[in-house]
C-alpha cells in the first residue's frame, strides 16, 4: 500500500495517457445526461468528476451504486460502467440494464466479465493495469473519465490541470507525506496520531469537496479499518450541528477533521469557523487540513492525497495491515453461495 501511495502521482499521469489513447467507438455527442455505475473505490472516482464539475458540466451527472439504472436513461445518455475487477455484480447488472436501454456505454475495468462483455456488445472498452485494489486505482477512475469527457468535447480542455495536480502531488509526497519524514514534519504521520483510538467526524464544504469527505472516510474504513462519519457544509449546520449535545459521555472518544479550502463559499468558510468554536467548547478536538495547489483539481486531489496517507500511517499505528478488505471479501463470497 505504501508503494501504491508513493506512486500515485505517475499513476494519474499514466492514466491520462490511456485516456487519450482510447478509442472512441461511437460518433455522438450530443448527450443529455450522464451517468456513472459503480460501487466502492470504483465509484469514488465519479464521484469527483462529478464534484469538479459542479459549475461547469451542462450535460446533468448522476451516480449509481445499485443493481438497478435510472427509468431517464436512454440513447440520449452517456453511461460511464466501471468496476476495476470487472466482476462486480452490482455493476455488471447495471451494464445489461443500460445496453438495453440503449445507451451510449463506455466501460472501463482491468477485465473480468465486463471485459468479455465489451468485447461481445463491440462496446468502448478501456482496460486499467491488474494487480491493484480498486482504492488504489483513484487515478484511473477518476481522470480517465474526466479526460474522456474533455476529449468529447462536453467540458473544457482539462491538460494543465492535470498537469499542475501531479506536480501538486509530487511536492506533497516529497515535502510533507512520505515515510521518511519523520512526524515533526509529515501532515499524516500527525493527524494519524490525532485519529489514533478516536472517532472521526469528517466535515467539508458540499461543493467540489463532497467526493473529497467520502473518499477520506472510505479510506480510513478500508486501509485503517475503523469507523468515521462525514458531513457536508451548509447542510451540516440545519441538523447534525444541534447533536452535538449527546451522548456527552463520549465526546472524548470524538475528533473532528475540517477538509478547507481557501476559494470555498465565503458563508460557508464562516459557517465552519463558528461550527468549530460551538464543537470546541463540547471539549471535541477540531483540526482543519487546507487543500494545496492552485486549480480546483489540485486542491481536491492534495486533500485526497493527504488523507489516503493518513489512513495508511493510522493503519501502522493500529498494528495491522492496510491492503486486505477480508470483511468485504467474506461477504462476496457468502452472497456467491446464494
Amino acid at each position: 500500500m505504501l508503494k501504491l501511495l508513493l506512486d500515485f502521482p505517475d499513476q494519474c499521469r499514466y492514466a491520462y495517457a490511456i485516456a487519450y489513447e482510447a478509442k472512441i467507438t461511437f460518433a455522438k455527442r450530443n448527450f443529455k445526461n450522464i451517468i456513472f455505475s459503480g460501487l466502492g473505490g470504483s465509484a469514488i472516482g465519479a464521484d469527483l468528476v462529478k464534484s469538479y464539475l459542479y459549475f461547469e458540466s451542462r450535460v446533468p451527472i448522476a451516480v449509481a451504486r445499485e443493481y438497478e439504472l435510472p427509468a431517464y436513461m436512454d440513447d440520449s445518455t452517456l453511461a460511464f460502467i466501471s468496476s476495476y475487477s470487472g466482476n462486480t455484480e452490482e455493476t455488471l447488472s447495471a451494464y445489461s440494464q443500460a445496453k438495453a436501454k440503449g445507451t451510449h456505454i463506455i466501460v472501463f475495468s482491468s477485465g473480468g466479465k465486463l471485459k468479455e462483455y465489451a468485447s461481445r456488445d463491440n462496446i468502448t472498452f478501456i482496460e486499467m493495469p491488474k494487480g491493484l485494489p480498486p482504492r488504489a486505482a483513484l487515478g484511473y477512475s477518476s481522470l480517465v473519465p474526466l479526460c474522456i469527457l474533455a476529449r468529447m468535447g462536453l467540458i473544457g480542455n482539462i491538460d494543465a490541470c492535470v498537469n499542475e495536480t501531479i506536480k501538486t502531488l509530487e511536492d506533497l509526497r516529497d515535502k510533507s507525506l512520505k515515510n521518511t519524514i519523520g512526524v515533526q514534519d509529515n501532515i499524516a504521520k500527525y493527524f494519524a496520531q490525532k485519529l489514533y483510538n478516536k472517532l472521526a467526524f469528517i466535515y467539508s464544504s458540499s461543493v467540489h469537496f463532497d467526493a473529497v469527505a467520502t473518499r477520506f472516510r472510505g479510506q480510513l474504513n478500508e486501509n485503517s479499518k475503523a469507523l468515521a462519519l462525514t458531513h457536508v457544509f451548509p447542510e451540516m449546520n440545519h441538523n447534525e450541528i444541534v447533536g452535538w449535545e449527546n451522548p456527552k459521555k463520549l465526546f472524548s472518544s470524538f475528533v473532528v477533521i475540517m477538509l478547507r479550502d481557501k476559494f470555498m463559499h465565503p458563508r460557508v468558510a464562516m459557517r465552519m469557523d463558528i461550527t468549530k468554536e460551538m464543537i470546541q467548547k463540547n471539549g471535541v478536538s477540531v483540526f482543519e487540513i487546507w487543500s494545496r495547489g492552485r486549480d480546483l483539481l489540485s486542491r481536491m486531489f492534495s486533500l485526497i492525497y493527504i488523507g489516503d496517507f493518513i489512513s495508511f500511517y493510522l493503519a501502522i499505528l493500529y498494528g495491522i495491515d492496510p491492503t486486505p478488505v477480508d470483511k468485504v471479501n467474506y461477504l462476496k463470497r457468502k452472497l456467491g453461495q446464494a
